[in-house]
């Protein structure tokens, strides 16, 4: 239980109703939101309530990141649950979904009750597991989805690796749709810019790098999408980065697939020119691409062609990271720096608040079957409070996760989290 709290004079956006206008948000000590809107100004204080005045804050449903890599257990020196869970307040988010990819994979019954123990026991925000789609993801053989779900997994997906065997893949969509279950993959060939390390084209070659084409991307995903329609399972693309994806996508939902899509938000802040003198924390997958492209997907987002954003928040140390381009780890920490990114496409006047937010905490929320992503009257009080105008520093020693790879170290932000609230209790404050 917590203490019944008031907050005043304070921009409220709830894509989940459409609303966009200022008032009062009225929690109860049972961390369940009893009124949020204009005209829950004249609705008083519940008895005891601690009342804040907001006046020039933003209210949000608190943010929700479906692409979370976590390093417990196996690599607790990269992110622990609890450190993670402290990044995700920082950044205003409320709920994230976990990555199988640890060591142990979490491919059993007995992992995904570990992570959520541990995620009761030392965590401030809501972690949700996502199981392996098959064993070890090794894509090979396939997980016991239905045990899993009942265990309390989210969703299935194999993580950072491809799934290049279609019947495997056959098989695993046809038993999510039994379950009502979502396939969550990176789209990767498992062949074509293998050895590739950024993307392709002008820039690559003046550097000397190796690239990754497009198509690395572009021809597993239509496969995925007419195995996804073979099977009416519900397929979501997990990270895309190129429009000729996004037009695969619409083409496929014109044809009646049950098709949903992320992007990193690395890929909508940044572009192969960032990487510069060889900067290793630029170094994701799939590659950071060209300035056009970014564009692009920033323009689908704010169309609705593109669900969702995720951080993709992926720690690495310094003996993954601090080595030369071609040889160091994919992979930058995102859930401090998710909301400032997306921030700066609102600033430019590019997406609409209302999409952005709506891509960050309602949409997630609806995909994966969280209770999450609203505003409404008796849901649970996540929110997340902003300043929308807040300048800021990404400096290294203010970072809350346990690696510190993050693309925009000493980048200059306008807006940021100021406050963080679970069920009701604050769990992060400027």
């Amino acid at each position: 239980m917590s203490a019944p709290t008031v907050l005043n004079n304070v921009r409220i956006v709830d894509p989940s109703r459409g609303i966009d206008e200022v008032g009062s948000i009225l929690i109860g000590a049972d961390g369940r939101i009893l009124a949020a809107g204009a005209d829950a100004r004249n609705q008083g204080s519940p008895d005891g309530a601690t009342v804040r005045d907001c006046l020039g804050l933003t209210a949000v449903p608190g943010l929700v990141d479906a692409r979370v890599f976590v390093g417990e257990p196996g690599a607790e020196h990269r992110e622990t649950i609890a450190s993670a869970s402290r990044a995700a307040a920082a950044g205003g988010v409320t709920s994230f979904i976990m990555m199988p990819d640890t060591d142990p994979v979490i491919d059993d019954i007995a992992l995904v009750e570990y992570v959520k123990k541990k995620a009761r026991d030392t965590a401030i925000v809501h972690v949700y597991p996502a199981a392996a789609l098959t064993k070890g993801l090794h894509g090979t053989e396939m997980t016991e989805m239905g045990l899993l779900q009942e265990a309390g997994a989210v969703a299935f997906t194999n993580g950072r690796h491809g799934l290049y065997d279609t019947q495997v893949l056959r098989r695993a969509m046809t038993y999510s749709r039994e379950f009502s279950a979502v396939v969550a993959l990176e789209p990767r060939d498992q062949y074509l810019g293998t050895s590739g390390v950024m993307n392709e084209g002008l820039l690559a070659s003046w550097l000397g790098l190796s690239g990754v084409p497009k198509e690395a991307e572009i021809i597993p995903l239509e496969r995925d999408l007419r195995i996804a329609g073979l099977t009416r399972a519900h397929y979501h693309a997990a990270k895309i980065s190129v429009p000729e994806s996004v037009e695969a996508i619409k083409s496929a939902r014109q044809r009646g697939v049950n098709v949903t899509s992320g992007i990193s938000i690395n890929h909508l802040a940044l572009n192969e020119n960032d990487i510069g003198e060889y900067r290793t924390f630029f170094k994701l997958s799939p590659p950071l691409r060209a300035e056009d492209d970014r564009m692009a997907m920033a323009n689908a987002l704010a169309a609705g062609d593109i669900d969702i954003i995720v951080s993709s928040h992926d720690p690495q140390d310094v003996d993954t990271k601090r080595l030369p381009f071609a040889d160091a780890a994919d992979g930058a920490i995102g859930l401090e720096t998710m909301l400032a990114a997306a921030l700066r496409l609102h600033h430019n006047g590019q997406v609409p608040l209302m999409r952005l937010i709506d891509a960050m905490s309602t949409r997630p929320a609806q995909i994966f079957g969280l209770d999450a992503g609203t505003l409404k009257p008796g849901a649970r009080a996540d929110i997340t409070l902003i300043d929308l105008d807040e300048p800021w520093l990404v400096a290294k020693d203010g970072i809350a996760s346990r690696s510190k790879n993050t693309p925009f170290e000493d980048a200059r932000f306008s807006g940021r989290a100021v406050a963080t609230y679970v069920a009701g209790l604050l769990v992060f404050s400027l």
